[in-house]
This record gives C-alpha cells, sequence and structure tokens, in this order.
C-alpha cells in the first residue's frame, strides 16, 4: 500500500497530510485515518470526537477557534465537499513562532488534510458553496474552555482569500480579542 504524504510546514507541529487514493472505473478508495500510519508519521494522537460544518456560501470564515487546558484541542482537518483555505496561528507565547500563521488549500477533490496541534487558533474561509468539513479532535469540546482570536487581526499576518466587508462571519467570531489582547494560555 502506497505510504501517507505528510509535508512539515513552518510552524512546528503543523503538517500537511496527503492519504493515497486508489482509483479505477467506480471512483476511489481512501483509508483517510490510519492510527499506526498517523501515528508513524508523527500524530500519534487518539482522537476522541469528530465535528463536521456545512457552510451553504462562499466566503464564509469560521474562526480563529482553540481551547485552553485542561480541554485544549489538536485538530485533523479535511474537506468531504468543496474547498478551503485552511490557517493555523501559534499562540503558544514561548514559541519562536508565536503570532505567525500558515495557511493551505484543502479539497474534496485532493483528499489533503491539515493537522493543527494543541496550542494554535484554527479556522478557514470556504472557497466554493455548500462546502463540508469534517475535524477530528483529541479532547472534547468544553464551552467553558472554548476561546478565539479575531479572524482578521493584521498582527498574525493572514492573506485570507476575500475582502474583509465580503467575508462572512458570525458576531461571536467578529467579537474575539487580538493576539495583542489574548491572555498566555499555552
Amino acid at each position: 500500500m502506497a505510504a501517507l504524504s505528510v509535508e512539515a510546514l513552518p510552524l512546528s507541529g503543523v503538517l500537511h497530510v496527503t492519504p493515497p487514493r486508489f482509483g479505477d472505473i467506480r471512483g476511489y478508495f481512501c483509508e483517510t485515518y490510519n492510527h499506526a500510519a498517523f501515528a508513524a508519521a508523527g500524530i500519534d494522537r487518539v482522537f476522541v470526537q469528530d465535528n463536521q460544518s456545512l457552510s451553504r456560501e462562499k466566503g464564509v470564515i469560521r474562526g480563529m477557534h482553540f481551547q485552553i487546558p485542561p480541554f485544549a484541542q489538536a485538530k485533523l482537518v479535511r474537506v468531504l465537499r468543496g474547498s478551503i483555505y485552511d490557517v493555523a496561528v501559534d499562540i503558544r507565547r514561548a514559541s519562536p513562532t508565536y503570532g505567525q500563521s500558515v495557511a493551505v488549500t484543502l479539497s474534496a477533490e485532493l483528499g489533503n488534510q491539515l493537522f493543527v496541534p494543541d496550542g494554535f487558533a484554527h479556522g478557514f474561509c470556504t472557497l466554493e458553496p455548500d462546502t463540508e468539513v469534517l475535524y477530528k479532535v483529541d479532547a472534547p469540546y468544553s464551552c467553558d474552555h472554548e476561546r478565539g482570536l479575531l479572524w482578521n487581526d493584521p498582527a498574525i499576518g493572514v492573506r485570507w482569500p476575500i475582502a474583509d466587508d465580503a467575508a462572512v462571519v458570525i458576531d461571536r467570531d467578529r467579537g474575539h480579542p487580538r493576539l495583542a489582547g489574548l491572555p498566555d494560555f499555552f
């Protein structure tokens, strides 16, 4: 069987992962997650919950979200339908890449995934209407530990593929603090 393709991105611990696909006249088969294969590739987490979202419009921004300890979450993100511009921001104060961001386009067509460790804010922008995203997390959801970072804070340097005034963003995500106002959670 072909090997999992894993690319280390510029922020320590963030990985771009592409499982192999096997195609024939019917379509394709893909093992999207295998604990042993992912552990061998450096993603040795026990995922406890799957989350799925549907965004009806192109230009929907979801993020930048994270949970704080003891419910901090690592995420393994993939797209079931459509495509997204997926972003991780290092919010670990002691990290040499604190405040830096990295982005990758994920799509159902490519079958690629992004692993985002705990200590990072995560968000995405839909690039197509009716985009469905599925992500695994290694800690359960906790309302009391959920936090956010302002998605368009210039300090994090994200080059979103949509203008701020055209983005579809809920009020809660517009109200998150900027990086400078974020406590030292990690």
